[in-house]
């Protein structure tokens, strides 16, 4: 599972803009469920070739004690609960206040670890900023600056200094696929988890957020063996009226990053929403197969199945590797052909591609349409072959390839993917600078 860090600190510290520039985005996942009445943004960040989660929390008001600022403190502490390790900002130019150091000791108290970053420290001596936050006893402050990513990289490296890096996934083609059921609440996710297994093994209520953390079912279907992960997993019957905000966004995630093929759900009968749309590129964003199920679809008449199919071509149209599905959870309408999608999705991630037969596609692919001329020289694709799976990641070695245009890459990955009928899964292309055997001769 992936690291989470959450970014605590009073409002206007710079959470939003280290949350940005950790994600290199501005396109956050949003918890956008019923009964929030201020939204946690979660997104994925890497630091050198290590992944990690992060959560930008609201401003911190521990004190307040009605209104909008209690909902706010409870979504941080929420987020602390869920994290392994705390970023707590500070105002590096107003110094310590005394919001701050009420923060700190509740920050203490968690037991989790706390890193202190003393925030818009940019032009100013770091030993100077950082020298009067020693009093909250949090350790050493870090200053840094999120506007201009002074410090940064540092800052996280300490943050993750104590979660050593995942070991190399173990070739596990023999194990059964990871399969996630991902979506935003109430769209169906336990329904269809139960009509796949053909009994009721999770809850499903009609009320978002029943399920609360990820659960892993061991399962057979026509003969072959699957492990089903249902995200967010099982909360006991009596405690379904709980508070909504108890729904982990954090668990979908660590999901999605674990799992082979992810199927995300979507309600036929609601609007595809910026949630659904962010989901999606997530999971594209982690390289994970992908098929999309739309739930529900029984309930709908033709001209709403009409205007549905076209709001997704609308907003999901980045999606084009994945097979959509239109289904009856309920009523366990549809459930074949969505399986035979996972199989599909689940082999081309897992494919193996020889290096003789990548350069012969490779070969064809540049005879049909060579790379266009960068400046003066036109760039020579050499050889290919497979530098990793799921996702499966072509490496093509040539000459002058940092002047091929991203147009190009698309036309190759869309060549190899007709070539080897890989459906269901991302595709990447690398390029590798070949050396010049000539550079070190006079």
């Amino acid at each position: 599972m992936l690291p989470t860090i959450a970014l605590v600190g009073r409002p206007n510290v710079g959470k939003s803009t280290l949350f940005n520039r950790l994600t290199k985005t501005r396109d956050a996942l949003v918890a956008d469920f019923p009964g929030l009445t201020r939204d946690r943004h979660y997104g994925r960040g890497v630091v050198g070739d290590r992944p990690y989660l992060v959560v930008d929390t609201g401003g911190f008001e521990p004190a307040a004690d009605t209104g909008i600022l209690v909902e706010m403190a409870r979504q941080t502490l929420q987020a602390v609960d869920e994290a392994d390790a705390i970023i707590f900002l500070v105002d590096g130019r107003q110094g310590i206040t005394a919001q701050d150091k009420v923060i700190a000791d509740r920050l203490r108290r968690t037991g989790r670890s706390v890193l202190l970053a003393v925030n818009k420290s940019e032009g100013m001596n770091r030993t100077i900023a950082a020298a009067e936050f020693y009093e909250l006893g949090l350790g050493e402050p870090y200053a840094i600056s999120s506007a201009h990513g002074e410090g940064v990289r540092d800052l996280i490296n300490l943050a993750l200094a104590d979660f050593p890096p995942e070991p190399e996934a173990a070739d596990d083609e023999d194990l059964p696929p990871k399969i996630a059921i991902v979506g935003r609440p109430n769209v169906g996710k336990s329904t269809l988890v139960n009509a796949l297994l053909g009994e009721e093994r999770v809850i499903a209520f009609d009320m978002p957020g029943t399920t609360r953390d990820s659960i892993h079912i061991d399962f057979e279907r026509d003969g072959k063996q699957y492990t089903l992960v249902d995200t967010a997993g099982v909360r006991r019957r009596g405690k379904v009226f709980e508070a909504i905000e108890k729904f982990s966004v954090i668990k979908t995630l660590q999901a999605i990053e674990d799992a082979n093929v992810v199927v995300l759900v979507l309600d036929a009968q609601d609007t595809i929403t910026e949630q659904d749309g962010s989901l999606a590129a997530f999971v594209l964003e982690t390289g994970r197969a992908l098929v999309v199920a739309i739930n529900k679809w029984d309930g709908l008449k033709e001209e709403q199945r009409d205007q549905v199919k076209k709001d997704i071509d609308r907003k999901l149209h980045f999606l084009t590797y994945a097979k959509f599905h239109y289904l009856s959870a309920l009523k366990g309408q549809g459930l074949p052909p969505l399986m035979k999608s996972v199989d599909a999705a689940y082999a081309a991630a897992m494919s193996k591609l020889s290096t003789p037969k990548l350069t012969r596609v490779l070969e064809a692919a540049v005879q049909q349409h060579q790379p266009p001329v960068g400046g003066a020289i036109r760039p020579k694709l050499r050889y290919a072959h497979q530098g990793g799976k799921n996702p499966p990641i072509i490496v093509i070695h040539g000459n002058h390839v940092t002047k091929i245009p991203a147009s190009y890459r698309r036309y190759l990955e869309g060549f190899f993917r007709k070539a080897f009928e890989l459906t269901g899964t991302p595709l990447v292309i690398q390029f590798k600078q070949g050396a010049n055997p000539f550079a070190d001769k006079s």
